[in-house]
């Protein structure tokens, strides 16, 4: 009887040995995340005429742009487009966006516009998706408050804003 159990006892464990085998694994090391700006792709907000009292003009990530007060939007052949950042980090990183403060745009007649960071095509807080060298995309939005004409002549308006992206 003896020798019959300690055969049962063999088959048993190494039944189990396979099993024990098949769950070692190890998550890849951090990596430090790296941030790509798209170069032809700056937050555009394209053609426009101010009325008397102004408004603002708003691009959205999906590339969309909406007016309001007495702005009138011109499609005279002037792009309007979101900005785009690529981030490439490990699938599962999460990330962590930050606006920086409202910019001053200037104008190249005179004149200056305020310009703040609008809305993310991610979440403030979202989970990388892409498997590295695929780049998660980040499409920003933004709201260009505009005055009168006397106060915003016609002219091309720069300026340059930041995002802090930060990786947990």
């Amino acid at each position: 009887m003896k020798h019959w159990y300690g055969h049962i006892k063999w088959i048993a464990m190494l039944a189990l040995l396979p099993a024990a085998t098949a769950v070692l694994g190890q998550e890849q090391p951090p990596r430090p995340i790296a941030v790509h700006v798209d170069p032809g792709q700056g937050l555009i907000f394209g053609a426009f005429f101010s009325g008397p009292t102004g408004g603002t003009v708003t691009i959205f990530p999906d590339g969309t742009r909406t007016v309001m007060g007495t702005v009138v939007g011109a499609n005279m052949g002037y792009p309007f487009a979101p900005a785009i950042f690529e981030v490439e980090a490990n699938p599962g990183t999460i990330i962590h966006i930050i606006r920086g403060p409202a910019i001053v745009l200037n104008g190249s007649n005179g004149g200056s516009m305020t310009m703040t960071i609008g809305q993310f095509s991610t979440t403030d807080t979202f989970v990388t998706t892409a498997t590295p060298p695929t780049r998660n995309l980040v499409r920003v939005g933004g709201i260009l408050t505009v005055g009168s004409p006397p106060s915003n002549p016609v002219g091309a308006y720069n300026g340059t804003f930041s995002l802090t992206f930060i990786q947990e």
